[in-house]
């Protein structure tokens, strides 16, 4: 194809660099002024290498993506340099091409992946289809582009056939994502930009998918910009990277180097506020403050207002860059002070004082779950009943208990029943077998056949916090009306003034202030983190027994993660509540279990394999099952990491489970008795340590051991 080029660009020899940008700016008119969401970038991305671009959600981070392909949404403005250099040709200015030349450009020599996989592909068109009229676009031959996309297919291991036979609906998330970047790849490009391609796929399949880039960018000589705001996914990949902090880089270097000697206070900050599995949790610090809006860009270093370091400098001069080392630039005046100094400006202690669950077991629960089973499908939908009986069985069986002032975090797989679980515990769900009982009291006992608690008292004992603090809260008012609903359903006795200080109070407590100000604000003119406060003061303000929080903190940055954990347990504490978390993020299961002395339940395929101390599932798993999610949590810093201890990525279909242990198709420990017979719960704790598994491993004197292994033929 014949592209334009930048005569200025020809003047410099870059041997190295395929992509580059100078004083790269994307700009947005509002009605309050100009939104500057990249700011006078330079950067430049090596051949064959890949690059990691990390930051907080509003850095900038998927603008500076869209950038490189001029692909700015409307009606944003690009301004600046972009020059892509082919290992054959001249230098391209990107921002000069034509309509036509532009989208070949961004199929044939720099291809993108998206974050969310299934809006990428038409519904009603088989994944064939998609791959043919991507192919017939660009002038390529069909039938040789559909023998490289089945070689993709199977270097991402996926079945050719199926996946080309498939519509969108068909696949699971996991599935979408490869299939996707099999597309994007098909034409062979030079270049693969990837913006939060796993943002939404559970730990094993980051992790596999993860591996796979590494395999694939050896295969086909690509080039990877991998975008994300999960540091640890990318830290192991990438052979450099690069931190943005309001719409500007501020560190970039090797890997290695920013993990072990990072030279901005903010990359440092960042370190400290990712939960991880080794590191002790008084070392894990959220990030104080907020990221600056794009219309008011602080003058000088972007981070000073939040950075512990800062002085007159930093508020009147715009740092760097600065020679760190070897490839190593950051944009800091004090950046050699920093590598010094940061973690003493940081330091804090917590000397929270806890009940292990091991001495909460002795009590009577609070909540306790027998035997619950909940099935979905044609046998329980009366008149929906469209004449198939296929029944999904979403929780099999569980029985667990949730004590006073209690932590218990169910983690697993998507669909592997832990939401259902978990409202089904708090009376959201009727359960189509066992039972659930509140203070020995079955929680649907005189419901007649309805599917809503009789018992006001235990509705209001029973709550959820969500996801989307922002689909939860009314969008059409304030956060004052969204407050006094609560207190006006249960606390009828206190008048309007009574109502509007304790919901003061509790918005000073948490952090959001001023709060005469929140109070008169509307749910979108609040950020992810304060959106979430709110949701649970809300639920706070009514003084629960036990609150289900569902994936309560995976929507925030994880800048942000840390601090709403920490707010949980110092809500936990003030008000005597118990919490049922649940996540897909080990981290995240690690910080608040330990924290509080808590446990942590392992779901699969709708049962409970393993529950036990944060320190005993983290430290010493029993069960393969919870073994592949230890593996799959990425650590900052690690050594090169293990063979994946699973047989295959893909979970197998709900509506059809395997027989005797769900596990034993996945399972590299799998024998023959694994697939007729299912395992028990075994208690391989000890006094202090609770554990139990449901794994035949956990018995010394079982069949099993003399049972045949199963061959791997995945």
């Amino acid at each position: 194809m014949t592209l334009s080029r930048s005569d200025a660009s020809t003047a410099r020899p870059a041997d190295d660099v395929v992509i580059e940008l100078r004083d790269t700016s994307v700009e947005y008119g509002m009605d309050r002024g100009t939104s500057k969401v990249l700011n006078e970038v330079d950067f430049e991305v090596q051949r064959d290498e890949i690059v990691g671009v990390i930051g907080e959600s509003g850095s900038g981070k998927s603008m500076f993506a869209s950038a490189m392909l001029d692909a700015v949404p409307e009606p944003g403005v690009t301004t600046g340099e972009v020059i892509y250099r082919p290992e054959d040709g001249e230098p391209v200015s990107v921002t000069d091409l034509s309509k036509e030349e532009l989208r070949r450009f961004r199929w044939e020599e720099v291809s993108m992946v998206f974050q969310g996989a299934m809006s990428s592909f038409n519904p009603v068109m088989d994944i064939r289809t998609h791959f043919v009229e991507t192919l017939s676009a660009h002038d390529y031959d069909v039938d040789r582009g559909i023998e490289r996309a089945r070689e993709l297919l199977s270097d991402l291991y996926l079945d050719p056939d199926r996946m080309l036979d498939s519509y969108p609906h068909e696949l699971s998330g996991g599935m979408k994502q490869r299939v996707l970047i099999a597309l994007s790849l098909v034409l062979e490009p030079e270049v693969l930009v990837m913006d939060e391609p796993t943002a939404a796929l559970d730990l094993l399949m980051q992790r596999s998918i993860v591996s796979l880039l590494e395999e694939i960018k050896e295969k086909h000589d690509l080039t990877i910009v991998f975008i994300t705001h999960d540091l640890p996914l990318v830290a192991d990949l990438a052979d450099r990277l690069a931190v943005l902090y309001a719409f500007e880089f501020a560190e970039v270097g090797p890997s290695e180097d920013i993990l072990e000697n990072p030279a901005h206070p903010y990359t440092r900050a960042l370190l400290n506020a990712t939960p991880n599995l080794s590191a002790p949790l008084e070392e894990m610090r959220p990030i104080e403050g907020e990221s600056p809006d794009p219309v008011n860009i602080p003058d000088g270093c972007s981070y000073h207002p939040r950075c512990p370091l800062s002085d007159e400098q930093c508020v009147e001069s715009d740092p760097g860059p600065y020679d760190a080392g070897p490839e190593h630039d950051v944009h800091c005046h004090h950046w050699e002070q920093s590598v010094e100094d940061i973690d003493v400006a940081f330091a804090e202690t917590d000397e929270r004082a806890f009940t292990s669950a091991a001495e909460k077991a002795v009590d009577e629960p609070l909540v306790s779950l027998s035997d619950v089973e909940v099935t979905f499908g044609s046998e329980n939908d009366g008149w929906l009943d469209f004449g198939e009986d296929e029944t999904v069985s979403a929780v099999d069986g569980v029985s667990l208990d949730v004590y006073e002032n209690d932590v218990l975090v169910l983690v697993g797989e998507s669909g592997c029943g832990k939401t259902t679980l978990g409202k089904t515990a708090v009376g959201l769900q009727r359960p189509t077998g066992g039972s659930i009982e509140y203070r020995q009291r079955d929680i649907w006992e005189g419901s007649g056949g309805t599917s809503s608690l009789a018992d006001e008292e235990i509705r209001r004992a029973l709550q959820i916090v969500h996801q989307d603090p922002g689909s939860s809260l009314n969008s059409h008012q304030r956060v004052r009306t969204i407050l006094e609903q609560p207190l006006k359903r249960w606390h009828p006795e206190l008048d309007g003034n009574d109502r509007r200080e304790r919901i003061l109070g509790m918005l000073e407590y948490v952090g959001i202030t001023p709060p005469e100000d929140y109070v008169e604000r509307y749910p979108h003119q609040l950020s992810g983190g304060e959106q979430q406060r709110i949701a649970l003061i809300r639920t706070m303000l009514i003084n629960p027994d036990l609150i289900l929080a569902d994936e309560a903190v995976s929507a925030l940055d994880v800048s942000l993660r840390v601090g709403m954990m920490d707010l949980m347990i110092e809500l936990q504490d003030a008000f005597d509540t118990s919490f049922l978390f649940i996540s897909h993020d080990l981290s995240n299961a690690r910080y608040l279990a330990e924290k509080t002395g808590g446990r942590i339940g392992v779901m699969y395929l709708g049962r409970l394999v393993e529950v036990g101390s944060a320190e005993r599932i983290i430290q010493n798993p029993q069960h393969p099952y919870t073994k592949a999610l230890r593996w799959a949590t990425p650590e900052l810093g690690e050594e090169a990491r293990e063979d994946p201890p699973i047989r295959t990525i893909d979970i197998p279909d709900a509506q059809d489970p395997p027989s005797g242990c769900r596990y034993h198709t996945r399972c590299p420990e799998a024998r023959e008795v694994c697939t007729t017979e299912s395992p028990e719960f075994v208690d391989v704790g000890d006094e202090t340590q609770i554990q139990r598994s449901a794994c035949f491993r956990a018995l010394d004197e079982h069949p099993y051991w003399q049972s045949d292994p199963i061959a791997d033929d995945s």
